[in-house]
This record gives structure tokens, C-alpha cells and sequence, in this order.
């Protein structure tokens, strides 16, 4: 046969380009032999404000450690790039994941040191606007561990994508030391950088819960390493639970967020796609969203009683758009009370805030709305005075719970609903 013309080349070339194609290895290692994946943990994005973002001189040469806490366990795992809110290309030169020797430390243990790959190499280059998920990696961690990332960037991004709530210390050096037992010399902050999600393979029937909210949820007056905000009570819960082990808890708190306009972050309607719907494995959705919408009306002065109305509406209508959105992706959405905030110093709410409160509760509350309800007011309210946090749950700043307080709430969860 004349293999001199060019439809014939093409022929011949295209079984053997099928072959290089399905027997590559970055190709074969995305085969999941039946498994799922299923987010094990993830935080929100955001621009880091210029009193979280790391210094523009410290980000040239520069290796970032983190140090996340995943809820379930694998042996195959996935980690998400994010540069969201990057207004030009991203380089990670490399990427690397290790077993941190304490929580709160840089230090790793060298031997469980591995290279991520993306697409078969070491380094990547994620576009402006965009996250990028590794090559999946046979590397088992258990449920409730800890998983230290470490990338290293030659050029800083142009602008930062992180979470500056993270309640978790992370370490960055110059130069180029991404396997390095310690970080010698390294400074801290308590955010984090560039990191989105960590995902796991699991059994078909894993599944994972994605958790809206903001500060509460975030855990702001959490212990700082401590891993105790109530996603992480419910989280050890989960894991307590043999019918329940193999569900992942995603905590898509950000501090300040509002249902109805950007904050320090998006609003939660701004970034359900990316921050639910994208997420691996989701099954069920909880809703605590809206305590900043209400404090934020009144908090430089009242307001009148058809503004007060009109929030009421917007934030009724919000939950309705965050349901129907669940739905048609087939997602549960567990909707949550907003919990009492009378005396807060810095919303300092008056009746009409704690009626639209109430108000907003009984909808909750009321059938044919969420397929289920957590009663977190219920659970947090004094007895006494239900318009307050119970004082041995309050932080001190009667808005956000403390340590106690986070076990109660992700005590409060029945187990229950995660049957599946």
C-alpha cells in the first residue's frame, strides 16, 4: 500500500496515536475501577484583603506549606489548584504532599514526601479565573488526619486567591523547598493560599456534605489548630458512625458572608456553582446562611419597617434559589436557623432584627421548604432569654459560639439525615 499521501499517514498514525493514548500513564491512573470521588475536605476562595494577603516581595521564589484536616479517609487522593480570582496565568512549579508531624508545625516526615503531577508533569499552569485538579495519586490517609501541601512559585500571582479564616497556621520560605523535612527560617500566617479542595476515592456509595455558611461556620472563635469548629464535631461524628464513615464534610464558610451581597467574600448565591455544585460527591447541602444580611440592615442606624419587610423577602427568596439550584442537581438541602445575636457589640440588633429573625425561623421551620431542618436556634438559645446565645456557648462577643458551644451545634446534628 502507498503510504506516501497524507489520508493515508493519517490512518496509520491514528492507531498507534490510541494506543500512546490509552496506555500513558497519566491517562490510566484517572481509571476510578469503580470508585467515586468524593470531597474529603475544601474551603471557599476569595481575594485575601490586603491585611491577609502575603506581602508581593515574599511571594517571589517562594514555598507555601499548608496543613489541612480531612474529614474522610482513601487511598487515592486528588488535590484542587485554585486561581479563582487570578487576572493572569498561575505557575506552580511543584507541588508536593506529605503527613505533617503535629498540626501545628512545618514540619513533615520526609519518607511520606510525594510529588503531584498534573497531566504526567511536576508543574502546571493554571489560567486566570480557573482551578485545576491534579493526577490522582494511590496514597492512603485515614479519615480525621492531617495532609500537608507544599507548592512552590517562581512569580507571585497577580492577585491572590485564598481563605483567610483557615483557624490553621501555614509556613512560607524562600526558595525552592518543597520536600524539605522542616521550613528553616519560615514565617507563619494563620491563612490559607491557593489550595480549593482535597478529594478521595471511595466506594460507590460515598458520598459528601457541603456545609454554606459564614463565620460561625468558618469558625471564627475556634481553637487555632484545633480543628474544632462544629463541621469538625460533626465530621468525627460521622466517623464514629459505621454506617455513616464514608461521608465527607466540606466546610464552605466564609467570615462575613452575606446570602445577599459580597462581603470580604462573594455572596453565597455568587458562588453556590463553584462552591457546591462543583464540589466531588455531593449529596447533601446545608444552608446556614443569613445572620449577616440582618445584622448588616441596622448596623449604622434603623432603618424602617418596609426596608425590614423587603429583607425579609430577599433572604426568603435566596433559600428558594439555593433549593431549587440543589434539586436540579439532585443535592438534599438541609436548611438551618439562624441562631440569636441579641447584644452582639457589633450588629447590636434591636426587636424589629429579632422578629425578622423569627420570622425567617418559623419558614425555616415550616414544611415544604427545606427537605430537613436543623434547629441550631433551638439548640444555642438561652432557655431564659431565647433572643441570646446560651452564656456557656457564647464566645463573648454574643455572635459567634465558643469551642463548647461548636461541639453543641455539631452535636445537634441528627446522623439521621445522612442515610443513605
Amino acid at each position: 500500500m502507498d503510504c506516501n499521501n497524507v489520508h493515508c499517514q493519517f490512518r496509520l498514525a491514528v492507531p498507534f496515536f490510541l494506543a500512546i493514548l490509552f496506555t500513558s500513564p497519566q491517562y490510566a491512573q484517572s481509571k476510578t475501577n469503580g470508585g467515586k470521588w468524593i470531597g474529603t475536605w475544601a474551603c471557599s476562595q476569595q481575594i485575601p484583603g490586603p491585611q491577609n494577603a502575603l506581602p508581593a516581595d515574599a511571594l517571589q521564589d517562594i514555598t507555601i506549606r499548608q496543613i489541612f484536616h480531612i474529614s474522610v479517609g482513601g487511598s487515592t487522593l486528588r488535590v484542587h489548584l485554585s486561581n479563582v480570582f487570578g487576572t493572569a496565568p498561575l505557575q506552580f512549579t511543584s507541588v508536593h504532599i506529605a503527613r505533617p508531624l503535629t498540626p501545628s508545625s512545618a514540619s513533615i516526615d520526609p519518607a511520606s514526601d510525594h510529588a503531584l503531577t498534573f497531566s504526567g508533569k511536576s508543574d502546571v499552569i493554571v489560567p486566570a479565573g480557573a482551578e485545576y485538579i491534579s493526577d490522582p495519586i494511590h496514597y492512603p490517609v485515614a479519615a480525621l488526619s492531617n495532609l500537608a501541601v507544599t507548592f512552590h512559585l517562581n512569580a507571585p500571582p497577580a492577585i491572590q486567591t485564598g481563605h483567610p479564616g483557615s483557624r490553621e497556621t501555614s509556613y512560607y520560605v524562600h526558595g525552592d523547598y518543597v520536600s524539605a523535612a522542616g521550613l528553616v527560617g519560615a514565617k507563619s500566617v494563620n491563612h490559607w493560599y491557593q489550595i480549593s479542595g482535597i478529594d478521595v476515592l471511595d466506594a460507590q456509595g460515598a458520598a459528601s456534605v457541603v456545609v454554606l455558611g459564614d463565620s460561625i461556620t468558618d469558625g471564627h472563635a475556634s481553637t487555632t489548630n484545633g480543628n474544632d469548629r462544629w463541621t469538625d464535631v460533626l465530621a468525627e461524628r460521622l466517623q464514629s458512625n459505621r454506617s455513616t464513615q464514608d461521608i465527607g464534610v466540606l466546610n464552605q464558610g466564609i467570615g462575613g458572608n452575606r446570602l445577599l451581597a459580597d462581603g470580604i467574600g462573594p455572596n453565597a448565591l455568587a458562588r453556590f456553582d463553584r462552591d457546591v455544585l462543583a464540589q466531588a460527591g455531593v449529596h447533601w447541602l446545608i444552608v446556614f446562611e443569613g445572620i449577616n444580611d440582618l445584622g448588616t440592615l441596622t448596623r449604622d442606624g434603623k432603618v424602617s419597617a418596609k426596608e425590614h419587610d423587603l429583607l425579609v423577602h430577599r433572604i426568603l427568596g435566596a433559600y428558594q434559589q439555593i433549593i431549587e439550584r440543589a434539586h436540579t442537581n439532585g443535592i438534599r438541602v438541609i436548611g438551618a436557623t439562624i441562631t440569636p445575636y441579641l447584644r452582639s457589640d457589633y450588629y447590636h440588633p434591636g426587636p424589629r432584627s429579632e422578629a425578622d429573625r423569627e420570622q425567617i425561623n418559623r419558614w425555616i421551620r415550616a414544611p415544604g421548604h427545606f427537605d430537613a431542618v436543623l434547629d441550631f436556634d433551638k439548640s444555642m438559645r438561652d432557655p431564659s432569654h431565647p433572643d441570646r446565645l446560651l452564656g456557656a456557648y457564647d464566645s463573648g462577643d454574643h455572635l459567634h459560639p465558643s469551642p463548647l458551644g461548636y461541639r453543641a451545634m455539631g452535636g445537634a446534628v441528627p446522623l439521621s439525615l445522612f442515610a443513605h
